[in-house]
């Protein structure tokens, strides 16, 4: 069965980046990447002008249901064919990306230690915790960059959505972390490092 490990934090925080480069250290062989932020439920059926009013950074907004499938099924040595999400349209396209089994499961998401159901599936858990303007820095360059957005609409969707889900569900998701790692306290090096002991540790467990 595979070890199945979260890797979250806030929008810009860089825990996809830590995730990546955990697996990276994993190899490919024994790693496989599994990203949150592919489950967003379609919104293909509503206007453009309801697509943008839609609050992206409220769990409701995420199909967990299906994602926790797929964990069961990468656990249980199964492939998972995972939705390829448009980020400027909202919806889903016709594709799927197919993840196949490994012997680690490395997840990473916003809100993946917010669903009760989700902490009680991951072998370890993991949060990267990063100051509020690091973030938006981050997320403001990324979204202008790869999503197509406007300065304008970033700064707005920021301060209508972003920070307040951030602070009433990613924040206190902290709480369900097994590891702890600070932006400006620890480089991404040493908390790679770390999480890559736990992964070790549970591996000595099962063997």
């Amino acid at each position: 069965m595979s070890i199945l490990v979260a890797i979250s934090g806030g929008s810009g925080s860089g825990k996809t980046t830590l995730a990546e480069m955990v697996a990276e250290r994993l190899g490919s062989d024994r790693a496989a990447s599994l990203q949150f932020d592919s489950y967003y439920v379609d919104q293909a059926h509503r206007t453009p002008e309801e697509r943008a009013a839609v609050n992206y950074d409220h769990p409701e907004s995420l199909d967990h249901r299906l994602f926790a499938e797929h964990l069961e099924a990468l656990r249980a040595g199964r492939e998972a064919a995972v939705p390829v999400y448009d980020f400027a349209t909202h919806s889903r396209t016709a594709d799927v990306h197919i993840v196949e089994p490994r012997p680690v499961v490395v997840a990473d998401g916003i809100l993946l230690l917010a669903y009760p159901e989700l902490v009680a599936t991951f072998d370890l858990r993991v949060y990267r915790a990063c100051p509020e303007p690091v973030r938006f820095e981050r997320r403001l360059a990324r979204d202008i960059a790869d999503r197509g957005r406007t300065a304008d609409s970033v700064h707005a969707q920021f301060a209508a959505t972003v920070k307040p889900m951030h602070d009433e569900f990613v924040a206190p998701s902290q709480a369900h972390a097994d590891i702890v790692t600070r932006h400006g306290e620890e480089e991404l090096d040493a908390a790679t490092e770390r999480v890559l002991a736990a992964i070790d540790a549970l591996v000595t467990t099962r063997t």
